[in-house]
C-alpha cells in the first residue's frame, strides 16, 4: 500500500506570462461598457464610468489599468469631439458630425468591450492619449 499523505494534488494551469486572468477580462470588459452610463448622465457621465472602474482595480489588475486608461482617453476624445461638432451646428455641419460620432463612439465601445472580455488589449482609432 502507498502512503497518499505525500502525493500532493496537481496545480492548477497557470494563465501564461501576459495572459489576463477571466477576472481581468471581465473587469476590463466592464471599463469600456461602463461609459454607457453617459446615456444617463449627459456631458461627462461618458467618463464618469470608465474613471471608476478604472481608479478601483488599476493597482491589482495591470489589464484593468491599461483598458481602464484606453476607455478613458477614448472618452475623452469623444467629449471633445462632441463640443467641436456642437459649435459646428451653427454651419449646419456640426448635426451630421454629432451623428457620426455618436454611432462611432457606440460602435467601437461596444468593439473595446468584446476585444476586453477576449483578453485583448484594444486600442480605439482616432483617440487622444491623455492619460498615460
Amino acid at each position: 500500500m502507498s502512503d497518499n499523505a505525500s502525493v500532493t494534488p496537481p496545480m492548477p494551469p497557470a494563465t501564461p506570462a501576459g495572459s489576463p486572468s477571466a477576472e481581468e477580462r471581465q473587469w476590463g470588459m466592464f471599463a469600456h461598457f461602463a461609459a454607457f452610463l453617459g446615456f444617463l448622465i449627459p456631458g461627462l457621465g461618458g467618463m464618469i464610468g470608465p474613471l471608476i472602474v478604472w481608479q478601483m482595480k488599476k493597482a491589482e489588475m495591470p489589464f484593468v489599468d491599461d483598458q481602464g486608461k484606453e476607455a478613458l482617453n477614448f472618452q475623452i476624445t469623444v467629449f471633445l469631439a462632441v463640443i467641436v461638432c456642437a459649435i459646428l451646428t451653427v454651419i449646419l455641419i456640426g448635426f451630421l458630425l454629432l451623428m457620426v460620432v455618436g454611432l462611432g463612439a457606440l460602435v467601437f465601445t461596444i468593439i473595446g468591450g468584446i476585444k476586453a472580455n477576449e483578453g485583448v488589449a484594444y486600442r480605439y482609432p482616432f483617440t487622444l492619449r491623455l492619460i498615460k
